[in-house]
């Protein structure tokens, strides 16, 4: 069964190492100690957070849609008709091309929370190969 050290399971969350060990010793959420006495998430407790705190969200809006990565705009480029808009959400970065007139409309600028909505049928994912024990 796959687990995560701390800092591990703050990069997947999306929020610090502090706030993890936070929720770990409030017992938000779940974990052991290794034979190092170093704490570890079980990987099937952690993925069960996460999903549970992405449905409890109560801002959500009401959509087919469920990735939702809210973040800051780094960058906007406008030209007279598309625009390029890049988001980083966490560790994520979110590239989207709109309408100029769209990207107007939202007031999409360097420094504005926004959050980018994927919708996909096809979705690759990816690993190291590496196996984390």
């Amino acid at each position: 069964m796959p687990t995560f050290q701390i800092s591990e399971a703050a990069d997947l969350l999306g929020v610090s190492a502090d706030t993890v060990r936070r929720w770990v010793d409030s017992g938000r959420l779940a974990a052991t100690r290794d034979a190092s006495g170093r704490r570890q998430l079980d990987g099937a407790e952690l993925a069960a957070f996460m999903r549970a705190g992405a449905d409890d969200d109560p801002g959500r809006r009401v959509s087919s849609a469920r990735n939702r990565f809210q973040g800051l705009v780094t960058n906007v480029i406008r030209d007279h008709v598309m625009a390029a808009v890049e988001i980083q959400a966490g560790p994520h970065r979110v590239l989207s091309l709109m309408s100029r007139e769209a990207a107007d409309e939202l007031g999409l600028e360097v420094g504005s929370l926004a959050t980018a909505v994927v919708k996909s049928t096809n979705v690759i994912i990816e690993t190291t190969g590496e196996h984390h024990a």
